[in-house]
């Protein structure tokens, strides 16, 4: 079924109200599944991993702390009740219940004593001397007792109190130890989550502000200045920020504004090209016409019509050329190079004809180019070269007011090996200094009124395409022109 206003073969945009395309879903996303939700989650996991390495060692201290405090309340004990002969089992009894201990008994050296018992102990799965308690042994056996499924008991012996030489061995339920571990790891746990949450939050929020809002008011400004590239208002405005961020910001205004600039100037070609194929179309006839009306000229018996009529019909043939080759292609991209062996003085006496320099009242061609000086090029293109840049310099001597100025311009060429090395000079102001970076691009006009900067822009093109080259000679008293032109290649 064809979508009614769609060309054929077009994709028709999704109307989901969950498209991907939309920027408030985007928004959306990157509140929940971007940096903020990413930065939110890192930072628990991260205090978690933390906790978990402070944990280790914490449980092992619990755990050797909790069997100390019932060695040195059985050893206590048992030192005041052994100065007695009889031991009440009332005594008895309290101590018992008070440290947990299944069976307690005192060495004391020479003899051994059995302080108290509640039930006969059965096989014993842990036996723990403290005075042989080293940090690893530790962690390996709180995670032994926090692993342990049973009802057995652990035998624990060391110094029952401080100062005495007496040492205690307690019986004790391996349960009883492993309840309080649990217990002090739940509270370890909800520290922890705690701690992570605060944490987590405090990271959240600064670096939400921090980070999170510059980095969404660069996205904003992007997606309001893509809606309308050409609008300086919606550039991005620098806030003064000395970060990175800031860096970012004053980059992206400066694109922005780049990018801008470049539309403006496209669309401003655009328009050129458009008045240029408009005044083509009717230049194009009216040099038809010019044609005709030489051609008839030919046929009047008069030697001066004789002589210049030829050229003109010549220079008109150019002209309705370069309007054809416009109207063609519509572009500015020059063909490539027809290349001949030509005599390169008479190319210099036929710009010199086509400008009215053999009789002009003010300025003096000279054309020092050797007869016998070849050079292989495109006729009509190394014609346009040596054309533009004679035109530049006769409309700079032109414009000099001084009647006591020298106006020369010279046309010289020299053959070095597979090169011919063309100046074309003039005795004129020279080129200023503020346009001789952007002396080659287009659309960078010199001091001349009425210029629009595209010939040596064309100059430059026209001898790249032959793989020769340009440059200006900042050497030589006004302006000089050197241009290279090599021979084909063999």
């Amino acid at each position: 079924m064809k979508h009614e206003g769609a060309p054929q073969g077009d994709v028709v945009p999704s109307t989901d109200e969950n498209s991907p395309t939309d920027p408030e879903i985007g928004l959306d996303r990157h509140r929940f599944g971007g940096l903020s939700g990413k930065l939110l989650l890192l930072t628990v996991v991260f205090v978690m991993l933390a906790e978990v390495f402070i944990y280790v060692p914490s449980i092992a201290n619990f755990r050797n702390t909790w069997l100390n405090d019932r060695l040195t309340t059985a050893g206590v004990a048992a030192s005041v009740l052994a100065e007695t002969s009889t031991i009440a089992p009332r005594l008895q009894e309290e101590l018992l219940r008070t440290t947990g201990a299944v069976a307690i008994s005192l060495d004391q050296g020479s003899r051994r004593s059995l302080i108290a018992m509640s039930t006969v102990p059965s096989e014993v799965d842990f036996v723990i001397n403290m005075a042989n308690v080293t940090p690893w042994s530790s962690i390996l056996s709180s995670f032994q007792i926090l692993t342990y499924r049973g009802d057995g008991l652990m035998r624990v012996n060391g110094l029952g109190q401080m100062g005495h030489t007496e040492r205690v061995d307690v019986v004790l339920p391996v349960s009883l130890l492993q309840q309080d571990m649990l217990a002090f790891s739940g509270r370890i746990l909800a520290l922890s989550l705690f701690i992570s949450v605060i944490t987590a939050s405090l990271v959240y929020v600064t670096l939400r502000a921090v980070f999170i809002r510059p980095l969404r008011k660069l996205t904003r400004s992007m997606e309001r200045f893509a809606e309308n590239p050409e609008d300086a208002s919606r550039i991005m405005r620098f806030s003064g920020r000395k970060d990175e961020l800031g860096d970012a910001e004053f980059r992206l205004a400066a694109m922005e504004e780049a990018l801008a600039r470049a539309l403006h100037q496209k669309q401003r070609l655009a328009d050129l090209g458009l008045a240029v194929s408009k005044i083509n179309h009717d230049l194009r006839n009216l040099l038809a016409s010019a044609q005709l009306f030489l051609e008839r000229l030919e046929h009047v018996p008069d030697p001066t019509v004789s002589r210049l009529a030829p050229k003109i019909l010549a220079t008109l043939d150019r002209a309705v050329g370069y309007t054809q080759a416009v109207m063609s292609y519509g572009k500015a991209q020059e063909r490539a190079p027809q290349r001949r062996l030509l005599a390169l003085a008479r190319v210099g006496d036929d710009v010199a004809d086509v400008l009215g320099l053999v009789d002009h009242d003010s300025v003096t061609f000279e054309n020092k180019v050797p007869e016998d000086i070849e050079i292989d090029a495109d006729p009509e293109q190394i014609f346009r070269v040596l054309l533009n840049l004679v035109r530049n310099a006769v409309q700079a001597l032109e414009a000099e007011k001084d009647e006591t100025l020298v106006r020369r311009i010279t046309l010289e060429a020299r053959r070095e090996g597979t090169c011919v090395n063309v100046r074309v000079s003039d005795t004129g102001p020279g080129i200023p200094e503020n346009i001789k970076k952007a002396l080659f691009k287009a659309f960078h006009s010199g001091s001349k009124n009425g210029g629009v900067g595209l010939g040596l822009a064309i100059v430059a093109e026209l001898l790249k395409a032959h793989g020769g080259r340009i440059y200006l000679d900042d050497n030589t008293p006004g302006t000089c022109f050197c241009l290279e032109v090599p021979d084909r290649a063999a």
